[in-house]
């Protein structure tokens, strides 16, 4: 693809590393304060590409992909879309599931249920309809209606059987095009005059899933909460879990009633959604760190509730990267950090929403910008352009090595089994990496500072 940068690798002084980035956010102040130089060229070592960039030159068909050198890394896996379009992950975790079930695995496949049950539409619209119908008790058929349409006419059962589901496009970000239903006129229109087929899709495909009816709490108010996981290999999967992330509040109490149910704001949690009503405050934002939920969690629950919620969480992430693990190319060059959006219920039970190729890097609140300043810092030194770690490193920074060919298996003297939520070990991880490599080679304590807070509000 390009000459390779011969700065890296060389003999003597500093080690030059040349980035590109199509982003001008954390992600490029990060860089810089690493001390690395920008690029204009393909004569790169690091590059923070967009999905976009990827798709146009790092294809799946190998022989059409661009090649890199070996020494050049980029953040994202050819195709990632297998675990981060939702219809795509979808079909993923329902084949792993039914995998485990044909192996006799029948333990492991019912860890499976941490998706929402969830139909690609229009294509399993039979199956939705099937799925739909248990929710209500007597049917009448339109008239004008054939039964190859299924198009029912439904009326809610006197026991009142919870029968709510969201539409999400399988492409949409920022909660665009989502809504609720609990009639199937209600997406009717949606459906009408569409034919459609695998070959020739006439219709936006869209994921129909049950709604989360119970969600978990925290001043009357919803939440969902977004994990950050690195992976830097696929072959042997190897997943970084990082300790920080955050939940995301709506501003209104949450309510199930008729009345509220096409309420976006009581509903949908997204920061492009809460920011438009007319009581968020920019200066506050609607997040709360992982660590403030976590405590808040173990002091109405315990320590031991908390930490099965938590260690569940961090293996519904691990069990959705084994589901895509044999279809995604582990390319050598890519690593990726995805950022998983997950659901408490009311009894602590997590589930899997989406997973995320492009998690915002971009800050909105002064905490914000230091968290994914420092999210991204400790993955600079774990990706290690600079040729300083062994391999054998478990902790670095906010990150926790968890799986590598399996689980990594925690001291029995540890209290917990997993550290999301946990304090940020970011300064005793890298004091201990500066005695092992020595002072001014990794990370922030290094003197790579984050950058003064700046009021202008990063837009991209």
């Amino acid at each position: 693809m390009s000459a390779k940068n011969t700065s890296v690798g060389g003999s003597g002084g500093k080690k030059e590393i040349r980035f590109r980035t199509v982003f001008r956010n954390c992600i490029l102040d990060c860089l810089r304060a690493r001390g690395y130089k920008e690029a204009d060229d393909d004569a790169w070592d690091f590059f923070w590409a967009d999905v976009h960039w990827v798709r146009e030159n790092l294809h799946t068909n190998v022989s059409a992909s661009k090649r890199l050198d070996e020494h050049q890394r980029v953040n994202h896996f050819p195709n990632h879309y297998e675990l981060t379009r939702k219809d795509m992950l979808t079909k993923n975790l329902k084949r792993a599931q039914k995998n485990l079930q044909r192996e006799g695995q029948m333990a492991e496949a019912a860890q499976y249920d941490f998706l929402p049950k969830s139909f690609v539409l229009p294509g399993e619209y039979g199956p939705f309809l099937e799925e739909f119908k248990k929710g209500f008790g007597s049917y009448d058929y339109d008239s004008k209606s054939r039964i190859d349409n299924r198009e029912l006419k439904c009326e809610r059962k006197s026991s009142g059987i919870d029968n709510i589901w969201i539409m999400k496009p399988v492409g949409g970000r920022q909660g665009k095009g989502i809504f609720l239903f609990n009639k199937l006129c209600e997406i009717s229109d949606w459906k009408k005059g569409v034919s459609w087929s695998s070959d020739d899709p006439q219709a936006d495909t869209y994921l129909a899933q049950h709604y989360i009816s119970n969600p978990y709490l925290v001043g009357g108010r919803k939440f969902d909460l977004r994990l950050y996981a690195l992976v830097t290999s696929f072959s042997p999967l190897t997943l970084w879990m990082s300790r920080n992330g955050f939940a995301r509040f709506s501003n209104s109490r949450f309510s199930m009633a008729k009345a509220e149910i096409k309420n976006a704001l009581v509903h949908l949690t997204n920061v492009a959604i809460q920011s438009q009503d007319a009581a968020y405050d920019s200066e506050v934002g609607c997040k709360w760190g992982v660590q403030s939920l976590r405590k808040h969690i173990a002091f109405r629950h315990g320590e031991e509730a908390t930490n099965r919620c938590f260690h569940e969480m961090q293996n519904v992430i691990i069990r959705s990267l084994l589901a895509v693990q044999k279809v995604i190319i582990n390319d050598k060059n890519c690593f990726e950090l995805y950022g998983y959006d997950l659901m408490i219920d009311s009894n602590l039970k997590p589930y899997l929403i989406e997973v995320n190729a492009s998690p915002s890097i971009s800050a909105d609140t002064e905490d914000d910008y230091a968290l994914k300043f420092g999210l991204l810092d400790d993955l600079m030194t774990i990706i290690d352009m600079e040729g300083n770690l062994t391999g054998q490193e478990e902790h670095i920074g906010g990150f926790d090595l968890v799986y590598q060919g399996s689980s990594v298996k925690q001291p029995p003297s540890y209290e917990v089994q997993s550290h999301i939520g946990c304090a940020n070990d970011h300064g005793n991880s890298m004091r201990q990496l500066n005695r092992i490599y020595g002072a001014g080679k990794v990370g922030q304590s290094s003197g790579c500072k984050t950058p003064t807070w700046k009021r202008k509000k990063n837009t991209h």
